[in-house]
């Protein structure tokens, strides 16, 4: 019956478990790989937008203007010439040119090189036709001319009421895709026909993730997205399992499958997709299962060896029932022994585990006991010193003793409300907030981190302490974070110093801390604000509070960097607007 009951249980871990501990995997990366795909879409939509309202501001300069109203002057060609040359070397775009509206180029930024637009025709391009009803337009393509992929922005030219050309704008996407390459994750952008157009993978460029039919062959050879550049079918099929879409795909004669998470970005018409190998999460559910299983086996074979050995005790039971009264009474002297050991043993496991209870708790309340024990004692002395003075009728020094324990109750009800103030989840709006404020309320919090660490903070706020524009307790938090970080780096050292300056310059707020630790070397500092990214040891860190520090900084408008300070040590700083308040009141 044991090995029945233990074949049926492996058998049902093995069925349903796999499946289980599969879906329960895959959620996982599936999270992982979520955020990496909103991470992505983040960063091409703020690359792209950063060139948008270009083409509109360049169609107004009255150098384009005064080109597409004579197109034939030579004069006017050049200075056009010239000055695109100028802004697209001054924003580092890829190419600007102007075309006219029978679709001729008659002005670019790149006249002078072996690819000039100047004299090519685009009016086959979305761009130029949508341009050229007066409509602004986005397009991406695989450029006829240069060979090169990029983004077009274009915009009419009006002059005096009437479309006279179009300015276009194209903006080089090759580095978003670098950062692509090599990674844990493979990320890449498809058109609305499935063609693969962005790639970290080189070789998945031009493939189709869907049949190249006749129609859509169609459409993409109509406004020449890919030039001449040859579109095969990536090899790939499409499943679901557990709920989650999968892709196998096929390379030198094997498949490898992937989780899909997909994005549609309707500004850009693209799709943006993020694929995660799901080998890891298949080999996590087996070893999972496997695990289980050997557990199982491992107890039915603990059990049987139980049940093996009661038999046997019993068959002795039995045999030395038959014996003298004298071998009962060593057998139960035994038996009794073996009891108080076994009672002994038990005292014992539960004394283990009391103490690590203890220990837990302990670690938790540590820094709490800190800072409530000495106040605690001192209201103590003075409750018994009131009491004599009352005694002895010296009532106004007692009133000054119940006076100062107030005082101290005050201090650890501010203590607790700082601490619960700080957990609480923000739900704030950003306003005028005093640096002052909120580092007496982070001084509170951190004291004793800085105590444990034996540290010494000290702080320059200036002569007028900076009123930023910011969210209080978010703020607060990024300090937090920041010391205690700092309390960290120099704990154990013979230089334990933190500093933390602050000063208003040119409307903005600039806040630095700096600590003597060991420093962050470049290696580092490129992944310090990095989801998960830590330096500390195992159980010290999840590596998320520089990273949640980051983004809120980046909420309030600023910025948060680390350098290496020259004489050692590392140096955070937090650059933050200055708020509206504050600049009235400086006029």
């Amino acid at each position: 019956m044991l090995v029945v009951s233990v074949v049926v249980s492996s058998a049902a871990v093995m069925f349903y478990g796999t499946s289980l501990m599969r879906s329960s995997f895959m959620e996982e990366a599936s999270l992982q790989a979520g955020s990496t795909l909103r991470l992505a879409v983040a960063a091409l939509d703020g690359h792209l937008k950063r060139y948008e309202p270009l083409p509109r501001l360049i169609a107004d300069h009255e150098n384009i203007e005064e080109l597409l109203s004579q197109p034939q002057d030579p004069g006017l060609r050049l200075a056009a010439n010239r000055y695109l040359k100028m802004i697209n070397t001054l924003l580092d775009s890829s190419d600007i040119y102007v075309i006219d509206m029978t679709g001729d180029t008659i002005a670019a930024s790149n006249f002078e090189g072996p690819a000039s637009f100047v004299g090519q025709n685009f009016s086959y391009r979305p761009y130029f036709q949508e341009a050229a009803q007066g409509r602004p337009a986005r397009f991406y393509a695989l450029g006829t001319t240069s060979a090169k992929r990029g983004y077009y922005f274009s915009a009419p030219v009006e002059v005096g009421g009437s479309i006279l050309g179009v300015i276009v704008f194209k903006v080089d996407i090759d580095v978003i895709e670098a950062t692509w390459q090599g990674g844990e994750y493979k990320i890449f952008v498809s058109d609305p026909e499935g063609i693969i157009f962005m790639s970290g993978n080189p070789d998945w460029l031009y493939k189709s993730l869907l049949a190249l039919t006749e129609e859509r062959l169609a459409r993409t050879t109509a406004s020449r997205r890919y030039s001449d550049a040859r579109l095969e079918e990536l090899p790939v099929r499409r499943h679901t399992l557990d709920g989650y879409d999968l892709m196998d795909v096929q390379s030198e004669g094997t498949s490898r499958e992937y989780l899909v998470l997909s994005e549609y970005v309707e500004t850009a018409d693209w799709t943006v997709n993020v694929l995660t190998d799901t080998t890891s999460v298949h080999a996590q559910a087996r070893t999972t299962v496997i695990a289980i299983v050997l557990s199982l086996c491992l107890a039915g074979m603990a059990l049987a060896v139980v049940l093996q050995r009661k038999a046997r005790r019993d068959q002795w039971l039995a045999m030395e029932i038959e014996r003298k009264a004298e071998l009962e009474r060593r057998v139960e002297e035994r038996t009794a022994d073996l009891a108080r050991v076994n009672l002994q043993l038990r005292q014992t496991q539960a004394d283990l585990i009391q103490a690590g209870k203890l220990a837990g708790l302990g670690q938790m309340s540590a820094a709490l006991s800190h800072e409530f024990n000495q106040p605690l004692a001192a209201v103590k002395n003075y409750a018994d010193s009131a009491t004599l003075l009352i005694e002895r009728g010296r009532a106004p020094e007692a009133r000054d003793n119940l006076a100062r324990i107030s005082s101290l109750i005050d201090r650890m009800a501010s203590l607790s409300r700082h601490l619960r103030n700080f957990a609480r989840k923000p739900n704030e709006k950003l306003g005028p907030v005093a640096l002052a404020d909120v580092l007496n309320d982070t001084l509170e919090i951190v004291a004793a981190r800085l105590a444990t660490a034996d540290a010494s903070l000290t702080l320059d706020l200036g002569a007028v302490p900076p009123v930023v524009n910011a969210g209080s307790v978010r703020l607060q938090q990024v300090l937090v974070n920041i010391i205690t970080n700092a309390a960290d780096a120099v704990e154990g050292l013979d230089d334990r110093a933190i500093s933390l300056t602050a000063r208003a310059t040119g409307g903005r707020a600039v806040i630095e801390v700096r600590d003597h630790g060991p420093g962050v070397p470049p290696a580092i500092a490129e992944r310090i604000f990095d989801p998960f990214f830590t330096t500390k040891g195992p159980g010290k860190g999840l590596g998320l509070g520089l990273s949640i520090s980051y983004n809120i900084v980046k909420d309030f408008g600023g910025d948060l960097t680390v350098s290496h300070h020259p004489e050692g040590g590392a140096v955070f700083r937090i650059d933050l607007a200055l708020a509206d308040a504050l600049s009235e009141a400086a006029e």
